[in-house]
């Protein structure tokens, strides 16, 4: 998305509303963890990996200064739609990594503007991609509310949503080697999706909660979330988010097992 256009979602290119808020290897646990409003690590999360997620917005984000103040990973935007690509990609995806983060690139879907398919491909081509490495995490499909209008469902019917994931999926698949962590908050999910499980099984989940003391519900058919966003500011650029395990767990998910 274009700077001079109101963003995707998450650390988007310009600030978002407070509206919106594969399952990793059984090993790491599905933990209740606390949070607060103040985007302070939750006290129950102690120990636990936390990262942020930055866009264009950010611009060239201090990446030591980052790691001081205690990421350990970052989720950067690199592409919107099947047009946009993020200005500032370059520097927050590799110099992230420089400054010894795990790293992964992540997608705003528009689905009212091309199929799940070509947008998916423009991901890949520029920025989306996922090597075994143990530092890069796996692409990711930011998919929530409509920022550009009223239609929040962007004007499709639930089968044709879960039908554009799919699709979205299986060539980020094809391509990567992997499926896409999925970015969502759960009201959007269920309705939108028509709180459709078909994806629980194999694709890891990103849930956004603000000003709560846990994530909360999960979208249908996920019984943990890997990664939590739990406030859209704090000490760390951008959102603030947590991962559901260890900092080795992490580095598991990262290389695919």
């Amino acid at each position: 998305m274009h700077d001079a256009i109101p963003g995707g979602n998450m650390a988007r290119d310009r600030k978002p509303s407070r509206h919106r808020s594969r399952l990793i290897a059984a090993s790491v646990a599905a933990l209740a963890l606390g949070g607060t409003a103040l985007a302070e690590i939750p006290a129950a999360a102690a120990g636990k990996p936390k990262g942020h997620d930055v866009s264009s917005h950010q611009k060239d984000v201090n990446w030591q200064s980052s790691k001081a103040k205690g990421a350990r990973f970052v989720y950067v935007k690199a592409t919107e739609s099947h047009t946009y690509r993020n200005p500032h990609f370059k520097q927050q995806y590799n110099g992230s990594r420089n400054a010894g983060l795990v790293r992964g690139a992540y997608h705003f879907a528009l689905p009212d503007k091309s199929s799940g398919t070509t947008q998916a491909r423009h991901f890949v081509r520029n920025g989306g991609g996922w090597t075994s490495d143990g530092w890069t995490l796996p692409p990711a499909l930011d998919i929530e509310y409509n920022p550009y209008s009223k239609h929040k469902c962007y004007g499709l019917s639930k089968a044709r949503m879960v039908n554009w994931i799919q699709s979205f999926s299986n060539e980020v698949k094809r391509l990567t080697g992997r499926r896409p962590v999925i970015y969502t908050n759960t009201h959007w999910w269920n309705t939108c999706t028509g709180a459709s499980r078909a994806f629980a099984s194999n694709h890891a989940l990103w849930t956004a909660r603000y000003n709560a003391s846990t994530a909360g519900s999960l979208p249908a058919g996920w019984q943990f979330w890997t990664f939590w966003q739990y406030d859209n500011g704090g000490s760390l650029p951008g959102d603030q988010n947590l991962f559901n395990g260890s900092m080795d767990q992490l580095r598991k998910f990262a290389r695919g097992y």
